[in-house]
């Protein structure tokens, strides 16, 4: 049982929806990036997901995409994910998670990848392009198991019923469900299907139930808190910090969890 499986626990105890933050690493900064997740945990926030930047980041709308261009041109790469991995999860008690693209994990060799990456302090790993049918070639699950890293699936509203039953066999962790088909991104207003989609993932789904893509107030978390376990919270944040002045960053993050939060 890692730091993942306590917190799950936890909230299920609790009873009350969590929260999972997203952050590209290394974006504004190094610095800030470390900062942020710090606040987020003081801010109530139960699990932290972060994205190593990638030059095409396809389920990524503009807001995440942006981002991780910047994080990139500051000269960020994986080794620095690595790094601020280790230092976070030596100073906060949250769960942490890294989230990728399969590419840079296969260039980065996937054995050495995970094992780096549980050596830094992650609970897990989040990799929306990687299919398990891939898995007889790539043996990434194999070696998330090997150093007990949970392997979060990525399924939208299009997943047919095979893959659905073929994910469950697999599912450890939580299971991540995107809000909509299509890429990540504030909106205004949940689908409105979206309700009757996560009750049938609960049919096939015995972990945990995330839901992410477009979440951003507390009336979208209040509107899934019925039908899923945890709210993924990821383009808003990145909004916030663009529309912040440096010095007040942090301050509008506290505020923008604190007042997030359902009581």
């Amino acid at each position: 049982m890692n730091k993942l499986d306590t917190k799950l626990q936890e909230m299920k105890r609790r009873k009350t929806i969590g929260i999972m933050a997203h952050v590209v690493v290394g974006y504004p900064s190094i610095e800030e990036t470390i900062a942020t997740v710090k606040t987020m945990e003081t801010s109530g926030v139960d699990i932290v997901e972060l994205q190593i930047p990638f030059s095409d980041p396809l389920a990524d709308g503009p807001t995440i995409m942006k981002a991780c261009e910047k994080s990139l041109e500051n000269g960020t790469r994986v080794k620095d994910a690595f790094v601020i991995m280790k230092q976070l999860s030596s100073e906060v008690s949250m769960p942490l998670l890294f989230m990728a693209y399969y590419n840079s994990i296969f260039n980065y060799g996937v054995k050495r990848f995970c094992r780096d990456a549980k050596t830094a302090g992650a609970t897990g790993l989040i990799i929306p392009d990687m299919p398990l049918d891939e898995e007889n070639e790539e043996h990434f699950y194999k070696y998330c198991k090997q150093y007990d890293l949970h392997t979060i699936q990525v399924l939208s509203p299009a997943s047919n019923e095979q893959r659905l039953k073929k994910n469950a066999t697999a599912a450890n962790g939580f299971v991540y469900c995107t809000a909509r088909q299509g890429t990540t991104g504030v909106k205004e207003q949940l689908d409105p299907n979206l309700g009757k989609y996560l009750q049938k993932m609960s049919k096939y789904f015995s972990v945990p139930i995330a839901v992410g893509f477009g979440i951003s107030k507390k009336e979208h978390i209040k509107s899934i808190g019925s039908n899923a376990d945890i709210a993924v919270i990821g383009s808003a944040v990145i909004d916030l910090m663009n529309t912040s002045k440096k010095e007040e960053i942090q301050k509008n993050v506290k505020r923008f969890f604190t007042e997030l939060m359902i009581q």
